[in-house]
């Protein structure tokens, strides 16, 4: 098997640990980066400020860590966007989007809005997809993406640009987590925000996605192939056990972000358990069907 070519390659994109703290991607969208870089969060959690300009308000996107140095800088981008708060969106509710949803809705006095009603909280509202939100002088599409995990949403923007949480990373590819996540869930997500016709992707973490996202959708489609061509593959080879299956397909990547590659592998299992294309025994161990 031959595994597809990253279009991103290519690209002019800024080094790891390059990526300015704070950034207008365009006229809608400001986009601050939290001090939380890690193996899994990448450069850090992308922050995004959405409003349209001189409307006086913006949509604080993801939150992230409950950090005082970055609300510090966020508080900074909205007083330089002449802006107040007016709602506080959240993709998913993993801790690196969502810790600071409710402490900072409540300091803005900003309703949080997000997939889940344990992320919305009380007063809150619990978003599904197609609301089209009128909020800070723009619209704001509702597009359900589950697939990393059960409630991931993503928001489209009046550019065209698609605000896509973890269900896309600027750098890599996604984890489909265990047991919450859903590859086949995950691939329908992904053709239907290929069939946005994006104009760019401003994703979870990594830099923002601008040159030609529809040839990126299309490599993570054909990426979670792959992989899955591989599981198979190496359970034809000898392979019964998820460490085995992680240990010789993801033996070129860093042993510290395995337990991730076990979480995407153990999807897959599922969905091919699903089709009847391996089987499970009772201790545990998989096999081809």
């Amino acid at each position: 098997m031959t595994a597809p070519a990253d279009p991103r390659g290519t690209w002019q994109l800024p080094a790891f640990g390059a990526m300015p703290r704070t950034a207008d991607l365009e006229p809608l969208v400001t986009r601050v980066l939290a001090p939380n870089p890690s193996g899994m969060t990448l450069d850090g959690t992308n922050t995004y400020l959405v409003g349209a300009p001189g409307s006086g308000a913006a949509v604080l996107v993801d939150p992230g860590p409950d950090d005082p140095a970055h609300l510090e800088a966020v508080e900074a981008a909205l007083a330089a966007r002449g802006a107040r708060c007016a709602a506080v969106l959240v993709t998913h509710h993993h801790g690196d989007h969502a810790e600071a949803a409710l402490p900072w809705g409540a300091r803005f006095g900003a309703q949080v809005m997000a997939g889940s009603g344990d992320v919305a909280g009380p007063g809150g509202r619990v978003l599904t997809g197609g609301d089209r939100l009128q909020l800070a002088g723009t619209t704001v599409e509702v597009v359900p993406t589950p697939g990393h995990c059960s409630d991931h949403l993503a928001f489209r923007i009046e550019s065209g640009a698609v605000l896509v949480g973890d269900h896309v990373l600027g750098r890599g590819t996604s984890v489909v987590t265990h047991p919450e996540g859903d590859v086949v869930a995950y691939l329908e997500s992904l053709r239907r925000v290929r069939d946005l016709g994006p104009a760019a992707l401003y994703c979870g973490h990594g830099p923002e996605l601008t040159e030609d996202p529809g040839a990126v959708l299309d490599y993570y489609l054909a990426h979670r192939a792959y992989r899955e061509g591989q599981v198979l593959a190496a359970l034809q080879g000898g392979a019964t056990t998820v460490d085995e299956l992680v240990a010789s397909i993801y033996a070129e990547v860093p042993k510290a972000v395995w337990f991730a590659a076990a979480q995407s592998t153990r999807a897959t299992l599922d969905k091919l358990r699903a089709e009847g294309r391996v089987e499970e025994a009772a201790d545990g161990t998989v096999r081809p069907a």
